[in-house]
């Protein structure tokens, strides 16, 4: 019973610190890019064996950086066990660094949540909106992260995955806070 209290006073205690924080300020790219093409751009590292941690996919991508085809966005849904995952050529063992630009359309406070099978450390207006540093058991969702965005525009987006093995999904949910959340369309997404 004393385990219970004590852990249903630390999570009672994790839920009010995270509704009581200020949202993260973000910035937006400087300066605004004049001209962006549909999608996002992608470096792929691949490795022979499996991996379990970020940090790990991280020093693969740096040993041996190939550029991958552009992503049409964040929409790429669970897939089944040995298809292929974004736009890599492994099913498996490979670690992604996704960088271009997310639009917001107006200046306001978002909710952000990122899904990813398997590890993510996902980075919009240069602050943190996801992460996982492991492998995950399916298709998981990150802390829903609140934001400020002071203008509408174009914010750096940058973000390290990593596909261990199995299945794989990588995707996100945005919306104004204390509204629904849905899927961010790929249109939302520039390079």
């Amino acid at each position: 019973m004393l385990r219970f209290l004590i852990g249903a006073t630390f999570m009672l205690g994790m839920v009010c610190t995270s509704a009581m924080a200020a949202p993260l300020k973000l910035k937006p790219a400087n300066p605004q890019p004049s001209s962006v093409k549909s999608g996002l751009n992608v470096s792929y590292g691949y490795s022979e064996t499996k991996f379990k941690m970020l940090s790990r996919g991280k020093q693969i991508l740096a040993a041996n950086p190939k550029r991958g085809k552009p992503l049409r966005g964040l929409d790429y849904r669970e897939k089944e066990f040995g298809e292929l995952n974004l736009t890599a050529t492994q099913p498996w063992y490979f670690a992604a660094k996704i960088k271009g630009y997310y639009r917001f359309d107006a200046p306001g406070v978002y909710d952000i949540e990122m899904y990813t099978n398997d590890g993510i450390d996902a980075r919009i207006g240069g602050q943190r909106v996801g992460h996982i540093s492991g492998i995950t058991s399916g298709c998981e969702t990150t802390v829903v992260t609140q934001v400020e965005a002071p203008v509408a525009g174009w914010y750096d987006l940058d973000i390290l995955y990593f596909q261990n093995a199995g299945t794989s999904c990588l995707m996100m949910k945005a919306g104004p806070t204390g509204q629904k959340r849905s899927w961010v369309p790929n249109s939302a997404f520039g390079r």
